[in-house]
């Protein structure tokens, strides 16, 4: 679930929860990045609180009919996108997302490259060692710029 406010940085679905799962959702609608007001209107759903929608990011795993959707998308000239094609793909087959309770990282962001690896190596084996060399550059960086 997202924030209202952080609707312009993601593609939006909405759907309805599958029976006896509470993150588990049947998908019926796709949007990319709507607005407030197009979310109010065409993105509810049900169980979710107020000003709170399910926005997507991550992995997808896909049937391989999305890429007949994406190439029947193409000879109408339209602006292809993959919002587009999920959004038709949940008109033609069963299409399902799961909330997974986990941290995100908008790699559009200025750094978020960045910060989704550091995160992801602070995590890891090597926490000690990938500390060790964040110092070491911090050191360095310091060492390097003249004093005034």
């Amino acid at each position: 679930p997202t924030r209202e406010n952080d609707l312009p940085r993601f593609g939006t679905v909405a759907g309805a929860p599958v029976q006896g799962f509470t993150d588990l959702y049947t998908i019926n609608t796709v949007a990319e990045k709507p607005t407030p007001t197009e979310a109010e209107q065409h993105l509810i759903v049900p169980g979710l609180r107020a000003g709170h929608y399910l926005c997507f990011f991550g992995m997808h795993v896909l049937t391989p009919a999305v890429f007949d959707i994406l190439d029947g998308l193409l000879p109408r000239g339209e602006s292809v996108t993959l919002s587009a094609a999920l959004g038709e793909l949940a008109r033609q087959e069963r299409y399902l997302a799961y909330v997974h309770p986990a941290r995100r990282y908008d790699l559009g962001t200025k750094y978020g490259l960045l910060r989704a690896q550091l995160a992801l190596a602070l995590t890891g084996a090597d926490r000690d060692l990938v500390l060790n060399q964040l110092l070491e550059l911090l050191a360095q960086r310091d060492l390097d710029t003249p004093r005034q």
